[in-house]
């Protein structure tokens, strides 16, 4: 997608009509070019109304993210957080984990328009729209090696969580390892990637993404039950100052998990659990999937299940709610 696209579509952000003549003019290109361009914002998961005598307008307005309305929200965080902001990329992990490489330092924060290539879990694609999602990825440098950081992507969630609730968005849960969800359908997604040395220290680009108000388009493209925060909410929060508030959550997350680990995570984590004492189907490695049912989360952030066999710790695993 090109930057022209972008800026014709910043030139509809209001969802007003705007005539082809008056986008051409200001980005200083033919009518021709304008439509073309245009053409191409459904792959962004917005849609487009042409009106012939009126011009074009978005089916809904997008708040495009600023910067300074970021920033300047952030408080004492903002020394801590270094932003930069992109209108497309290809994921905003994979580009944070080459500038960690590079020796970027803790803090660096990544944050897309859109994506063409989000990452999930287990190699899984993250569908993210213009206007439509939080993206973003940060970069957290830990003295301790990586077999220390076990939990992370739960103190995350956490942190993740009560920005929400900060935010007007109430009965936010966490399902274990990474998921965020709301009446059980997935809301937001976690995912942490770590490289390092055995002792430390270690480099940990922490990626979040997340539902903000998902049009018809961008619905049709997944696969599973979802909700956005649009839908969760009594008042729907600006994309700026909901970005600065979860920056701000996991820059104190992040900085007490390395005093403390995710023990000092685990009791806000249990509070919001919304798989506990619920049975569930595991699917761990190359197993056949089994029933079992979850019965705790350990201090160092392990599912801890039961099944016929007994109890079982699980450090790396799927699980989905059985019917009732």
């Amino acid at each position: 997608m090109g930057p022209l696209t972008f800026k014709a579509l910043r030139l509809l952000a209001d969802g007003h009509f705007h005539s082809g003549a008056e986008i051409a003019r200001r980005l200083e290109r033919s009518r021709a070019a304008v439509s073309g361009t245009l053409k191409g914002a459904s792959e962004l998961g917005v849609e487009v109304f042409s009106v012939p005598g009126k011009g074009y307008r978005l089916a809904q307005p997008v708040e495009f993210l600023d910067a300074h309305a970021i920033v300047s929200r952030l408080g004492p965080a903002a020394s801590r957080v270094r932003l930069t902001l992109l209108d497309e990329v290809d994921s905003t992990s994979t580009r944070l984990a080459a500038a960690a490489q590079a020796g970027a330092p803790s803090g660096a924060c990544v944050v897309a328009e859109w994506q063409r290539a989000g990452r999930g879990r287990r190699g899984r694609s993250w569908q993210a729209g213009l206007g439509a999602s939080l993206t973003f990825s940060l970069l957290w440098r830990f003295d301790q090696g990586p077999g220390h950081l076990a939990g992370l992507s739960l103190a995350v969630a956490v942190a993740v969580a009560r920005a929400l609730e900060r935010a007007g968005v109430p009965g936010v849960g966490v399902k274990w390892p990474n998921d965020l969800v709301h009446d059980w359908k997935k809301l937001g997604g976690i995912l942490v990637e770590t490289s390092g040395e055995m002792l430390g220290p270690t480099a940990a680009v922490v990626g979040v993404g997340l539902n903000y108000r998902l049009g018809e388009a961008l619905s049709r493209r997944i696969d599973q039950p979802f909700t956005d925060v649009a839908s969760c909410g009594a008042t729907l929060p600006s994309r700026n100052a909901l970005l600065a508030g979860l920056l701000v959550e996991l820059v104190a997350a992040l900085e007490g998990f390395a005093r403390g680990g995710f023990a000092a995570f685990r009791d806000d984590w249990k509070a919001r659990h919304a798989y506990a004492g619920r049975r569930v189907t595991v699917l761990a490695g190359g197993e056949p999937a089994r029933e079992a049912q979850v019965v705790d989360v350990a201090e160092d952030g392990a599912l801890v299940v039961s099944a016929e066999g007994g109890t079982s710790r699980l450090t790396s695993a799927e699980i989905s709610l059985r019917p009732a």
